[in-house]
């Protein structure tokens, strides 16, 4: 069980005049972190996501605690590109301004499919949706750093990252379903959170006046585990002691990372529950700084045109 001796509601610094947008900010952790970062006064959060209803329900949430942070919905389905791009550039429509991107949205552990672009269902949701979207909103995110802001990325990845295959990403396969021998959900799951990580290390390598870091949330129980496999969550509960964190709970690492004094960041790196940082943990492929320019490299080539 990891340590969370951290207190949101005391913690987190007022965030008056802060713009944040929250990948899948309409349940789970991005809910959670929404309501957490509402209560501190931020002008205004994003909440993207593919249901309008469940939105609703998170906004009329943060009301009814008498936060005035105005708090948008923006339809995004993160595995298709072009529904990106129109998220992307309708917030950028409507604000001139973005301090925080928080990427929170994922899948975890589907059986073999393809994006409706043709990529592998898991690392076309979690790594490419999530990068088209930083690449169309990191023009607002330097002017935030160009004009003495504090702009941040912060990208949720998992300990599932250990589990991606030899080699780390497939380069070659990433247009094909991917069906592994053995392990093949866990394996795709594993290959996208690593590309999640590096992805996050390389942006503060190509922007360093931007904070750009990776970090776990620890095992929560959250839909994402709920509607996985029976043997799925058997395999969760049994590995984990039975110890699930609270949705409420599992937000507090990525609530940490945005908020916390910008000194207590390295920028790149890799944090664990609550704010410890955890590159000693990293095998010698997620601490490859080759593949992650290739995947910076390999994923500006899949974005072209957009």
């Amino acid at each position: 069980m990891p340590s969370l001796n951290f207190n949101p509601d005391k913690e987190i610094p007022d965030l008056t005049g802060k713009s944040i947008f929250i990948t899948g900010g309409t349940n789970g952790l991005g809910a959670q972190s929404a309501i957490h970062l509402a209560k501190h006064n931020a002008s205004h959060i994003y909440i993207s996501g593919r249901n309008a209803q469940s939105a609703e329900k998170i906004i009329a949430q943060i009301r009814e605690t008498g936060s005035k942070t105005k708090v948008k919905f923006i339809q995004c389905d993160l595995a298709s590109l072009s529904s990106v791009k129109e998220a992307a550039e309708q917030f950028a429509s409507q604000t001139p301004q973005l301090d925080i991107l928080m990427c929170n949205a994922g899948i975890m552990a589907k059986p073999p499919s393809l994006t409706p672009d043709g990529y592998e269902i898991q690392f076309g949701t979690n790594h490419l949706g999530h990068a088209l979207l930083i690449k169309k909103l990191l023009p607002l995110l330097e002017k935030t750093s160009n004009t003495g802001g504090d702009a941040r990325i912060v990208i949720l990845t998992s300990e599932g990252m250990f589990l991606h295959p030899k080699g780390g990403i497939i380069f070659d396969d990433l247009k094909t379903v991917q069906d592994f021998w053995v392990g093949g959900p866990w394996r795709r799951y594993g290959q996208s959170k690593l590309a999640n990580m590096l992805y996050a290390r390389e942006l503060s390598r190509q922007y360093p006046g931007i904070i750009s870091v990776s970090v776990h949330p620890g095992v929560v129980a959250t839909e994402l585990v709920g509607n996985s496999k029976f043997m799925d969550r058997a395999l969760i509960q049994v590995t984990n002691f039975g110890k699930l964190l609270k949705p409420e709970e599992g937000a507090f690492n990525q609530v940490w990372a945005v908020t916390t004094p910008r000194e207590k960041l390295e920028n790149g790196m890799y944090y664990e529950p609550v704010g410890k940082l955890a590159w000693k943990k990293l095998d010698k492929t997620a601490r490859d700084d080759g593949l992650a320019k290739r995947l910076w490299e390999w994923t500006e080539e899949a974005l072209k045109g957009y």
